[in-house]
């Protein structure tokens, strides 16, 4: 069983779950959120060492939640995801450092393969 905790941001109920349920079976702690809102409140106690935030999170952005984290001084490594096909956001995300932009629907492996390569940068910690 994986030691890392994965917290997920989605404002889609099935979503949530059924990537929530994903991570779990691969060996995952995951930690739900269903806003961006909520991550930020829950940002300083969270053991999560990945972020997988879904970029249409109604009032507040995925993008604009990653950017009110690294204000606040904290480095999670970011997977952003969107079912959009507007080129504009993967290149704002990848401009602002996000370890991969997923293109839902996306395989599993993709997923995985991406929060293998988050977990490789340095632990979320406060600056």
């Amino acid at each position: 069983m994986r030691e890392h905790t994965i917290a997920v941001v989605d404002d889609d109920p099935a979503v949530l779950r059924s990537l929530a349920r994903l991570l779990s079976v691969f060996g995952y702690r995951v930690e739900p959120f269903a806003s961006a809102e909520e991550f930020l409140i829950a940002a300083p106690a969270s053991k999560a060492e990945c972020l997988v935030v879904d970029f249409n999170l109604g009032d507040v952005s995925g993008l604009e939640l990653a950017r009110r984290l690294a204000a606040a001084g904290f480095k999670f490594p970011i997977i952003f995801m969107t079912g959009s096909a507007d080129d504009t956001v993967r290149i704002q995300c990848m401009e602002f450092g996000c370890v991969a932009f997923l293109h839902k629907p996306f395989p599993e492996d993709r997923l995985t393969e991406a929060i293998t390569r988050a977990l490789g940068f340095n632990r979320a910690i406060m600056t």
